[in-house]
């Protein structure tokens, strides 16, 4: 029997910066709860409005699997590790924190926002040499189906993590329905709903409702508008 946990959107920690307009799923910096601290080996699910011109300074980060999904508008990154480059929609980057990086990240844009979802994985190997990879996405491989962006395999279709999580972005249209079955066994599944409305195993989601459900083998997701999501294959024990 699978078990579940509900996120409906209002109940994510909110932070206000002027600048950023943060939205937390987990705990996060100032917000903290301790029934949201993660989902397995996810740690951060982080809905971002960075203003224009504005930005995140350069910080440290180790041992952490960072991934940067760009939801409108771009992101400019620059690392310790001399890549300097900028993301937009329709984009994936990640970092392999390990053994110590430190980056910066803003919006380049002088009259346009960016909106970006920050992910933080748990690697299963510790002080990894750090990396960097962003990768453009073929976004009409998310019409009607479950479009691979994230794995732990560099061979195969995404980008790749120290860990055995899969991502998947999707684009339903209203009254398709689709199964996703589990890569592997133990882990769980996090959906993010991004806009529209979407049934999970028969469990309604709004815009940014997300569901946890794990000790199951697939799932049935059924767009009832058009819809955009994204599924999160995480390890429940890492």
């Amino acid at each position: 029997m699978a078990t579940t946990v509900f996120h409906k959107a209002d109940t994510r920690g909110h932070a206000d910066h002027g600048w950023l307009n943060a939205y937390h799923s987990f705990s996060f910096a100032s917000w903290y709860n301790p029934d949201r601290v993660q989902f397995g080996a996810l740690r951060v699910l982080n809905d971002d409005t960075v203003a224009a011109g504005m930005g995140f300074g350069t910080h440290p980060h180790d041992n952490m699997e960072i991934i940067t999904i760009p939801l409108e508008g771009d992101l400019a990154h620059k690392d310790s590790m001399g890549n300097e480059s900028t993301i937009k929609n329709g984009d994936v980057q990640v970092m392999s924190a390990g053994s110590g990086i430190r980056h910066s990240e803003f919006n380049p844009n002088a009259d346009q926002r960016t909106k970006l979802f920050q992910i933080w994985v748990f690697p299963k190997q510790r002080d990894v040499t750090p990396r960097y990879q962003q990768i453009t996405l073929n976004k009409s491989l998310e019409k009607n189906d479950f479009a691979q962006i994230l794995s732990p395999d560099a061979d195969d279709a995404g980008v790749w993590i120290h860990q055995d999580a899969w991502f998947y972005l999707s684009d339903f249209d209203a009254d398709f329905s689709k199964k996703l079955a589990l890569k592997k066994e133990g882990n769980g599944f996090y959906i993010m709903n991004i806009e529209g409305e979407i049934e999970v195993n028969g469990e309604k989601l709004e815009t940014r409702d997300a569901i946890g459900i794990w000790e199951t083998t697939e799932i049935e997701i059924k767009a009832t508008t058009a819809s955009k999501f994204l599924v999160m294959e995480i390890p429940m024990k890492y």
